[in-house]
């Protein structure tokens, strides 16, 4: 009697849980930065950008991240099991803003337009990783055998979710060394991209 109104409010608590895949809680913040120059521009962010502990570093752009899950559990006589797992990854997207001056040349412009629109879609998919990961947390949560104390089942879910967020840092990790290596070949195909449309008035010059 006493499992069945343990398993019966565990199930009236899931009502109440979103439905669904791991869910994403995204918003922006952005720091200012001024500079007429290419030079310019490098200088202010690396004088303001977003300091990052892991490097130590101030970066052109930052991704804050952390991950929340709410597990329920039910018992049964001689087991108990995770009946439901919710992650949820909380992310702040900081990004930089130039201040053009009125006398900045159209060139630095459209290397601003060219950088900008990469480190922000960089900064995405960092995003994208760690929403991946919390979807994989969720899935193996959910599919973890029942164990045969609740104190178990929860010492489980704990080895679980260290396993894939370390996982996840790998990904994040490696993710950053590829666009670092590619970075200079990428913003100078960008912006041969970005002029031929200028040229064939597919962009405002």
């Amino acid at each position: 009697m006493m499992n069945r109104v343990l398993l019966c409010a565990l199930m009236l608590a899931l009502t109440a849980l979103p439905a669904g895949a791991a869910s994403l809680v995204k918003t922006y913040s952005y720091f200012a930065i001024g500079g007429r120059t290419l030079e310019d521009i490098e200088s202010q962010l690396s004088k303001h950008g977003p300091q990052v502990k892991s490097t130590g570093t101030r970066h052109p752009g930052a991704t804050q991240m952390a991950f929340t899950t709410r597990i329920s559990y039910a018992e049964q006589s001689d087991t108990c099991r995770i009946a439901d797992a919710i992650v949820t990854v909380k992310v702040k997207v900081i990004l930089p803003e130039w201040r053009r001056p009125r006398k900045a040349d159209a060139d630095v412009k459209l290397f601003w337009e060219t950088l900008s629109a990469d480190i922000k879609r960089h900064e995405e998919r960092h995003v994208e990783i760690a929403k991946n990961h919390a979807r994989d947390l969720e899935d193996a949560l959910r599919a973890t055998y029942p164990q045969k104390t609740c104190q178990a089942a929860k010492a489980k879910a704990a080895e679980i979710t260290a396993a894939i967020l370390a996982r996840h840092d790998r990904a994040q990790v490696q993710f950053d060394r590829v666009e670092s290596v590619n970075f200079e070949s990428r913003i100078l195909r960008l912006l041969r991209y970005r002029i031929e449309r200028i040229e064939n008035g597919r962009l405002p010059g």
